[in-house]
């Protein structure tokens, strides 16, 4: 999606929660766990797609495998103190990410998202996203600022603030022309904004807006780009099939009434030529509402669609990046799934139980570090001043206590 207006980069700080939070969880329906080792369900989303003649042509998760016998790397992190990188596996084939590997590489400093495995064959993994056409040089997300609970494990989703950006301009797999696709991802309703564009989906290989139709990308949050009217305050599970997000038909539709729980499934399917829809449904809990499902824009470009087969996550197709979001899981499908394969795959998700651990923070009289959430750089008293009027900055973490800040109460 192209924004229409320039969205500016902020600069905001960003506690690192890896280290001082209390990961609590449960054994939940549909999976077995027992501490240090993850047994997921039979089928997972991609098992499930497959199966019914869609298979996932991309994979990507932070928290968890999305077939039943992968079990390879899922992010990649990379560590401000020395840039020494290493990838976050799964527990076990099926099952959850190996958040502890984390905690320990990035002990005593900062790390961020650099890479996130596609978990398919075709091996089309996101990297930090470079210049587009509306948008800079992206970052990567910290690594620890989206703590979650997951089949009863900790893991880690992925914070996108802006700025934060990744893509995959050369794939394999991925739908181009007017071929048929569909995707979802697992988001939340309780981080977004109305800047563009916090998208996940098909996109162009330029990193530039080529017109109408040149995308089909899932997008969240709370922008208007057509009339809202009637469709209340969102966040909305919206199609971004570049130069609009459509809540439905030609943009406009107030049957599309938004989802703000917690935790959320969005999710759009496209044939390519004449229909698209669009769902979205509580990830923790119940079923799918069908929010669109008809014919395709008739504003010129849309039918047929002109796909370009990039992926993107976190920017709209010209890295417009302003917005804010919540990634934790989501695949992009070899042709239009089936309503029935949406909804088990709906079931699966729901079954492993998404929460967002408690947290004892902050603890008054702890020392924290508060760490820039863009530069991955911390809060610095100038020259371990100490005097009244000292100046403060942002500075690369030196591990000493002229950078550690205590809460007078909490």
């Amino acid at each position: 999606m192209g924004s229409r207006l320039r969205s500016p980069r902020r600069r905001g700080l960003l506690l690192t929660l890896g280290a001082i939070l209390t990961l609590i969880g449960g054994i939940l329906a549909g999976v077995v766990g027992t501490a240090g080792t993850a047994a997921a369900a039979t089928s997972l989303p991609c098992d499930i797609y497959a199966s019914a003649g869609t298979p996932c042509a991309a994979a990507h998760s932070t928290t968890r495998a999305l077939y039943a016998s992968y079990s390879g790397s899922l992010y990649q992190v990379k560590r401000a103190s020395d840039g020494a990188t290493t990838n976050i596996g799964v527990l076990s084939a099926g099952g959850y990410a190996n958040a502890a590997a984390q905690d320990s590489f990035c002990s005593g400093t900062t790390c961020t998202i650099t890479k996130i495995y596609d978990q398919s064959s075709h091996h089309n993994d996101l990297t930090i996203e470079g210049p587009g056409g509306n948008g800079g040089q992206d970052v990567g997300a910290i690594a620890d600022a989206l703590p979650v609970t997951v089949g009863g494990h900790a893991a880690y989703g992925v914070f996108v603030s802006a700025g934060v950006g990744y893509r995959d301009n050369s794939t394999t797999g991925i739908a181009t022309g007017s071929s048929a696709e569909g995707a979802y991802m697992v988001t939340s309703g309780h981080h977004v904004n109305n800047r563009c564009c916090f998208d996940y989906g098909n996109a162009e290989t330029s990193g530039n807006d080529t017109g109408n139709g040149h995308m089909d990308a899932i997008n969240f949050g709370t922008e208007c780009w057509f009339s809202c009217s009637g469709a209340g305050s969102g966040p909305w599970v919206e199609a971004d099939l570049e130069n609009g997000l459509f809540f439905g038909g030609n943009g406009a539709n107030s049957n599309n009434k938004g989802n703000s729980s917690e935790y959320v499934t969005a999710l759009e399917k496209n044939n390519g030529t004449t229909t698209y829809a669009i769902k979205g449904g509580n990830a923790q809990s119940g079923s799918l509402t069908t929010w669109y499902n008809g014919a395709l824009p008739n504003l010129g470009g849309y039918t047929p669609m002109h796909l370009e087969g990039a992926i993107v996550l976190g920017t709209g197709g010209d890295n417009s990046n302003g917005s804010d979001g919540s990634f934790f899981e989501g695949v992009m499908t070899s042709g239009y799934p089936t309503d029935a394969a949406d909804n088990a795959v709906q079931a699966n998700i729901t079954s492993v139980g998404y929460t967002t651990p408690a947290a004892n923070f902050p603890v008054t009289g702890t020392a924290y570090r508060l760490t820039n959430a863009n530069s991955g750089k911390v809060l610095d008293a100038v020259n371990c001043g100490t005097a009244n009027g000292t100046s403060i900055d942002i500075w690369a973490s030196l591990g000493n206590t002229c950078q550690q800040w205590k809460f007078a109460s909490a």
